[in-house]
């Protein structure tokens, strides 16, 4: 049994914070101890109440250890068109995107990509990541199995789509029903792998594949389901102008049974009262991407009317629409976007989003994204003095609060001194 102590200033999130003053919603150890034994964090706690006999002690004193980053929507075959210039998202998709996505039927191509994608994850701190794969069983194959040979936790899905979209990146209903029905008997559940059943967005499946999509949820309830939501208004137009008889874009997902309580939903921007109501009586998850939106000037996300509705929406990165894989560069966009609406994201809560509040969002906060004895030894190690500019900062931090701040605003994956996966360093 391999058994391991890592000792640091530890913080683990125990429920979401209510203000900057609720400090009653973490645990902050100043020298606390992790003992993990077989990628499980066994006990947390201060270092010198731990029985170190037998273990391997890692010191990363100064330093911060906190649950890895839990990202919950990007791309694995955009990872080269990252920082492609265009317009605005139908744009985007047609000039970059699918053209891209053409070279993922390659399944030796698949095997090189999966390794950078899942190494870039690590090192900038993200331990589990919910991803769209291309259309090609291929894609899904390579990540799922590159992910296992990590331990590492992912959902992925290989994506649906039966039209509008170019020669060689479209599969039918059957062949899509058919290819995920396969793909989930061989992955989900394996390791710590599950598998989401994703039908791109409405505009590229016709009425027969949702249909199969409907299927696949029935037939498969503990399988997340992942698709995109009124990122853009041109996209918005066309689904509604593609399904006539709903009532609008949220609509046609929930005719087909998609809306669920392990439902994600890309983007989530331009929502009705009614729509808000129906996704909240779902139980679905909103997943805001506030770098993709703002670079492909899609709109805010307008967390605060979400909330108050009583959604629980998680963050995501959106590669590569969205422009880092740095979660924590997508706090600090965030950030900027709720107050443009008037909306403070304080830093405990910030935090709290993307480690426990992402696992609250993908059902798993029993497993991941948080210190507790228990837990999947999934951690990341932070600097917030990683650079001359945050370390001049820093000199004037007059607490935890500010140096979490420093790295909400300040930080990327020069911040990131290790990340642990199950226990295992993997930068």
């Amino acid at each position: 049994m391999e058994r391991k102590i890592i000792r640091a200033r530890l913080l683990s999130f125990l429920r979401e914070p209510l203000s900057p003053e609720d400090r009653d919603s973490f645990r902050y150890i100043e020298d606390g101890g992790l003992l993990i034994e077989d990628g499980i964090i066994r006990a947390f706690d201060e270092f010198t109440n731990l029985d170190a006999a037998g273990a391997e002690v890692i010191d990363h004193r100064p330093y911060l250890v906190m649950p890895g980053f839990i990202d919950t929507h990007l791309h694995f075959p955009q990872t080269q068109v990252i920082a492609s210039w265009a317009a605005q998202l139908l744009d985007w998709l047609n000039d970059y995107t699918f053209p891209e996505e053409t070279r993922y039927s390659d399944p030796a191509f698949c095997a090189v990509m999966a390794r950078a994608f899942l190494d870039l994850l690590a090192a900038h701190g993200t331990t589990t990541a919910v991803a769209y794969a291309s259309v090609h069983a291929a894609s899904a194959e390579a990540l799922f199995a590159e992910a296992l040979a990590r331990n590492m936790r992912l959902i992925t899905g290989k994506v649906m789509m039966d039209r509008n979209a170019p020669d060689g990146l479209r599969d039918t209903a059957q062949t899509g029903y058919d290819d995920t029905k396969r793909l989930i008997a061989r992955w989900h559940g394996k390791g710590r792998l599950g598998y989401a059943i994703t039908p791109r967005f409405a505009i590229t499946s016709t009425p027969a594949q949702m249909e199969a999509a409907q299927a696949l949820a029935a037939e498969h309830p503990d399988c997340h389901i992942q698709t995109h939501l009124s990122e853009n208004h041109a996209e918005i137009a066309l689904s509604c102008e593609l399904y006539p008889d709903a009532v609008d874009y949220t609509d046609i997902y929930a005719r087909y049974g998609l809306l669920r309580e392990n439902s994600l939903l890309g983007h989530a921007i331009h929502l009705s009262d009614r729509e808000i109501g129906a996704l909240a009586e779902a139980g679905a998850k909103p997943v805001f991407c506030p770098t993709s939106n703002l670079y492909l000037g899609s709109g805010l996300f307008d967390d605060a009317k979400l909330r108050g509705a009583g959604l629980v929406n998680a963050i995501a990165t959106d590669i590569g629409g969205g422009t880092s894989y740095s979660m924590l560069t997508t706090l600090a966009e965030g950030y900027k976007v709720l107050q443009l609406q008037g909306q403070r994201m304080h830093p405990y809560r910030a935090f709290h989003w993307i480690t426990r509040g992402n696992a609250v969002a993908l059902g798993l906060e029993g497993r991941i994204g948080t210190l507790e004895a228990g837990s999947e030894a999934d951690l990341v190690v932070l600097n917030a003095e990683a650079t001359p500019a945050m370390a001049l900062r820093m000199a004037r931090a007059r607490g935890l609060m500010d140096e979490l701040f420093t790295l909400q605003v300040m930080g990327d994956d020069r911040a990131v001194v290790q990340t642990y996966v199950a226990g295992v360093g993997r930068k």
